[in-house]
């Protein structure tokens, strides 16, 4: 079996992309999927999507996580995936897709995609940090310290097993640097490492920073270890909405999996 595939990353969060509108990719397969994102015995990726035909919007996104098992909403995965359909031609400036927490505009200027992500409804205050869904559950914790010198894995991994059981949450560490810029550093379930930078925790970031009142600032922008993005939303009756996620992607190559 041949599988063309290429390769993307959104500031460094990196992803292996397929062309899958003929249906012949076995998604069933999740130990190939976890084979190919392998970053030593394989491809190399924190995650796999397939792009496939909608029957009322440009494409339908699928995202597997590294681990092989369908994931939940992946920001940067979602922003590359829109630069992918570009290259493909299905898609000129703007676009219109499904993702599996529901449909996501999102337009191209040169290489920077800003992507509409869904609203929020419910920011959980908490003592010690903040929880909220952005697509992705996520635990937000905000440090008054350098967050280089924690321990992002095994931190991180603790509070994902422990406190949200097999399902998890991604879990964040959030450091103010000026009064509209954040440094951020991620755990990722379904990786079960740090990422480089993660789309949907950069949001989930903004919005915990906004809600406590640490930042007036919209847009929020975030430094993540692969790059900036930024974060631009309204409130409307104390929902956050419009909000879109901002960056680059990039494709870095093409190549074809023999199995």
């Amino acid at each position: 079996m041949k599988i063309d595939f290429f390769k993307y990353h959104g500031t460094g969060n990196d992803f292996i992309l397929i062309d899958n509108r003929n249906g012949q990719f076995p998604a069933e397969d999740h130990l190939l999927i976890e084979k190919m994102c392998h970053r030593n015995f394989g491809i190399g990726a924190d995650g796999l999507m397939l792009l496939e035909n909608h029957p009322e919007l440009d494409f339908r996104m699928v995202y597997f996580n590294s681990d092989g098992k369908e994931g939940s909403m992946c920001g940067n995965g979602g922003r590359c995936m829109v630069l992918f359909a570009k290259h493909l031609g299905i898609i000129g400036q703007h676009t219109d897709f499904m993702a599996v927490d529901g449909v996501h505009k999102a337009e191209i200027q040169g290489d920077t995609i800003s992507l509409k992500m869904s609203d929020v409804k419910e920011v959980e205050i908490a003592t010690g940090y903040i929880f909220l869904d952005t697509g992705s559950p996520h635990h937000v914790i905000f440090s008054e310290n350098a967050i280089d010198d924690i321990d992002v894995f095994n931190t991180g991994r603790k509070i994902r097993y422990e406190k949200y059981g097999e399902t998890g949450a991604n879990v964040n560490f959030v450091e103010k640097k000026t009064p509209s810029v954040f440094k951020i550093r991620t755990y990722e379930r379904g990786v079960e490492n740090e990422t480089l930078s993660c789309g949907t925790g950069v949001v989930a970031a903004a919005l915990a920073m906004t809600a406590t009142k640490r930042t007036e600032s919209n847009p929020v922008f975030l430094e993540t270890m692969g790059g900036q993005l930024q974060v631009h939303f309204e409130i409307e009756n104390g929902v956050y909405t419009n909000i879109f996620l901002t960056g680059p992607a990039r494709r870095v190559f093409k190549g074809i999996w023999e199995e």
